[in-house]
């Protein structure tokens, strides 16, 4: 039956055709993923029809606004972009394996670490190894550390989430973190000095979900309910935008709190629980944990911490 895809078939898709699938549908343009990929425009489509000839179906669909993914297409496409970036790690790390430092290295980080440890870790690290690039992103929430699994990522830095599943990922402490309850200046929670005074405010929780977030954490260590979800938030700048604009509480790292700039507009809520005691990490997919690059990169990290230590 045409479509049909039995138990065993095994598929003869050529990386240049998922290529050329990923680039379509990244660009939203068969031409302007021709020009991408170096190809003409012909030659794209062609690639493109032997993949849906091979599936016994419909990848792509021209609309007004230029290429749209099919379900079916869609899933491809998923699978493609982390072929296309397993592979990639894989040619980087035979190179580094081989004596050359060359390659990309992406770093996922919270703002603390984007702060405290980033800046001297790129420097130190950059002059070592010049061939390799770093693209360093900054997550607010990294516990469910999505990015990291799925290889968007090589070295998440951030809190070390409870739980971390053994065998899958590993993480290597650097610093401790403390998250102080906040609010802006003039806010008349500012007053309060336990967490139960809170319990009914508004706050901001960070991550992709209410179920998200350490404001949830922060009361469940106390044995209390969650507080409500007044927003969710991913960015550092909607977080501040929220707390010192509204009537939001929120957790905030010690040190931004305290930074002059950001005491013109907030003020830590002093309640008898403390703040959020966490530490901050590197973790790495277990697989990738051997990569010159991500070992280095590490070794550097722990080396920035170590010197914060020294100062503070």
């Amino acid at each position: 039956m045409r479509g049909a895809i039995t138990r065993g078939y095994h598929a003869s898709m050529k990386l240049s055709s998922l290529k050329a699938l990923v680039a379509a549908v990244d660009e939203g343009s068969l031409r302007a993923a021709a020009r991408r990929l170096a190809v003409s425009q012909p030659a794209l489509t062609k690639m493109i029809r032997e993949l849906e000839r091979e599936l016994g179906t419909t990848l792509v669909i021209r609309s007004t606004t230029g290429i749209v993914p099919t379900a079916q297409g869609k899933v491809l496409y998923d699978r493609a972009c982390t072929v296309d970036r397993e592979l990639v790690q894989a040619v980087d790390q035979i190179r580094q394996l081989d004596g050359q430092m060359t390659g990309e290295l992406k770093i996922g980080a919270v703002p603390l670490a984007v702060l405290l440890l980033i800046p001297q870790t790129l420097r130190s690290f950059n002059q070592e190894f010049p061939g390799i690039r770093l693209c360093v992103s900054e997550e607010l929430y990294l516990a469910q550390l999505t990015r990291l699994r799925k290889g968007e990522v090589d070295v998440a830095v951030g809190p070390v989430p409870d739980g971390l599943p053994q065998g899958e990922i590993t993480a290597e402490t650097l610093m401790p973190i403390s998250m102080v309850v906040v609010v802006r200046k003039g806010n008349p929670l500012a007053k309060a000095r336990h967490l139960h005074e809170l319990a009914d405010a508004p706050w901001v929780y960070t991550g992709a979900a209410v179920e998200s977030g350490y404001a949830r954490l922060l009361f469940e260590r106390h044995g209390l309910a969650p507080p409500p979800t007044g927003a969710v938030v991913n960015s550092t700048l909607g977080l501040l935008a929220l707390i010192t604009g509204g009537d939001f509480v929120g957790l905030m790292p010690w040190q931004i709190a305290m930074h002059p700039l950001a005491q013109q507009y907030m003020c830590p809520v002093p309640v008898r629980e403390g703040p959020l005691q966490l530490t901050i990490g590197a973790m790495v997919r277990a697989e990738t944990s051997v990569a010159p690059a991500v070992r280095h990169f590490v070794n550097h990290l722990h080396r920035a911490a170590s010197q914060l230590a020294r100062a503070g």
